[in-house]
């Protein structure tokens, strides 16, 4: 047997997974309190201004808990895979 310990997860799929579930749940909020989730996200993203988020739910606070490129990398990776 193998005396090295290998991770139970990839750091990189870690990272990903927690800012899909942001994104899904700052989605949500946005949703919820009429707003068109897909404008206000895109327009955070563009111009990261954090005022195109509502604070409903705590979205605005966690949208910046995580780094924009993140998001955008997440929002790349899910959109571009096969």
């Amino acid at each position: 047997m193998d005396s090295k310990t290998a991770p139970l997860y990839e750091l990189e799929e870690f990272d990903l997974a927690l800012t899909e579930q942001i994104l899904n749940e700052v989605y949500d909020a946005l949703k919820e309190r009429g707003y068109n989730p897909i404008n206000q996200i895109t327009g955070y993203l563009m111009s990261g201004d954090p005022g195109y988020i509502s604070s409903y739910k705590d979205a605005r606070k966690k949208i910046s808990s995580i780094d924009r490129s993140k998001v955008i990398d997440c929002l790349l990776r899910k959109g571009l895979q096969k």
